[in-house]
């Protein structure tokens, strides 16, 4: 959907979309940019159409817009347009063909040796570089500038799925992409235009009284809560096909058994030999 598309709907149409007829909240200021962001849904089926010249520069300067933790930029990312390269790449990913259909496939890289090489340049030793925090800063960073390459791109008529199975095979993928130590593959992004017939709904979410909470935590109505959404999303899967019917399987099927992580209970150990200790 693009901006134009998105910002026909009316407030209370975007809302109902994204919730339901009977979970729409009391929000108030409402524009062209937050219609667009309520429309969000990702799309798995890709034209080959290449995209307009400068279209990938455009979308990095909206990535590099993004708020970076004290402006250390530690993020990277690669643009893949080689076919073998995106097929590898799509057979490590569980095999997700969509990696192969779309012109352009951004793979973000949590990528803190830049500067460790900016250390070495100017004779100081990075003592932070080996931390945890370090590391979580440089996926943090990558995620945010993503999400704004996503808004740009849905911007100008464009569609997007992010790949987080990109993290399947940690190792195999940074070969791929020649990562060097201090870097690692956090997740990829499809980036096209839509194919006929794949355009689904926007997929309902939990309602808001069941992630927002005021002053402290708390979990007040949950399991009404969660019937509800999963009787939403019963209905989604079935007019869109989905095999996994409602949230609480969903969960379930994905966070139930270790097999379900397809590889990635391996990735403390890949971030090891990628040169991050996790300290």
């Amino acid at each position: 959907m693009d901006i134009s598309h998105a910002s026909s709907l009316s407030k209370t149409d975007a809302l109902a979309l994204r919730y339901g007829e009977d979970a729409i909240p009391a929000a108030g200021p409402w524009n062209d940019a937050i219609a667009l962001l309520a429309s969000h849904r990702s799309i798995r089926g890709y034209r080959s159409d290449a995209l307009p010249d400068g279209t990938l520069e455009t979308l990095i300067a909206a990535a590099q817009s993004a708020a970076t933790s004290s402006n250390l930029q530690t993020w990277s990312v690669i643009a893949v347009t080689d076919p073998e390269k995106k097929a590898a790449i799509a057979r490590l990913s569980a095999g997700q063909k969509h990696i192969e259909q779309c012109p352009l496939f951004l793979a973000w890289i949590a990528d803190t040796a830049r500067n460790e090489r900016l250390g070495a340049e100017e004779g100081v030793t990075l003592e932070v570089l080996p931390y945890l925090e370090t590391f979580l800063v440089a996926a943090i960073d990558a995620a945010l500038a993503a999400q704004n390459a996503v808004v740009a791109a849905e911007s100008i008529g464009l569609s997007t799925v992010y790949i987080g199975a990109m993290r399947n095979n940690a190792l195999e993928v940074a070969k791929i992409l020649g990562l060097p130590q201090g870097t690692i593959g956090v997740f990829g992004l499809c980036v096209g235009y839509a194919a006929p017939g794949v355009a689904n709904e926007v997929k309902p979410r939990l309602p808001q009284e069941a992630i927002l909470f005021h002053d402290t935590y708390g979990t007040p109505n949950e399991s009404k809560l969660r019937a509800d959404y999963d009787a939403k999303m019963a209905a989604f899967s079935a007019r869109n096909d989905m095999t996994q019917d409602t949230w609480s399987r969903r969960v379930i099927g994905r966070m139930g058994k270790i097999a379900a992580l397809g590889g990635r209970d391996r990735l403390v150990a890949a971030l090891n030999a990628m040169g991050f200790p996790l300290r």
